[in-house]
């Protein structure tokens, strides 16, 4: 069993920046692969980021591209995601997952745990 919780959401004006960070217990961190996704009013769950279990290899949706950094440190059991460059069409609740096991990076089914989400607003 394993818990995430999300935290530095908040609001931000376009252009500017936030971290979230995901903090993670019940398990052996370093053991499980990390994903970030982004949920928009009135639409699905969407791909933002994935880590792997060493962090020596990220994948990133194209609109994020250049903006966003996934990161993690296994000592500290957490997973980043470094948005910069924020925009209006950012805006979402942003949630971290995990993965024991992972074939598709950017499929939500393949992930096991899911935190609560943090919200993040964009303003214009």
């Amino acid at each position: 069993q394993v818990q995430l919780v999300e935290s530095g959401g908040g609001l931000v004006q376009a252009g500017g920046s936030l971290r979230l960070s995901c903090a993670a217990s019940g398990g052996t961190f370093s053991s499980y692969r990390m994903g970030w996704f982004g949920q928009a009013p009135g639409k699905e769950r969407e791909f933002v980021a994935y880590i792997s279990r060493s962090g020596g290899t990220t994948y990133y949706a194209d609109s994020v591209k250049g903006r966003f950094t996934i990161s993690r440190d296994n000592a500290k059991n957490t997973v980043y995601l470094q948005m910069n460059s924020l925009k209006p069409e950012d805006t979402a609740v942003y949630y971290c997952a995990a993965a024991a096991r992972l074939s598709v990076v950017s499929t939500p089914d393949e992930y096991d745990y899911w935190g609560q989400g943090a919200q993040v607003t964009v303003s214009s």
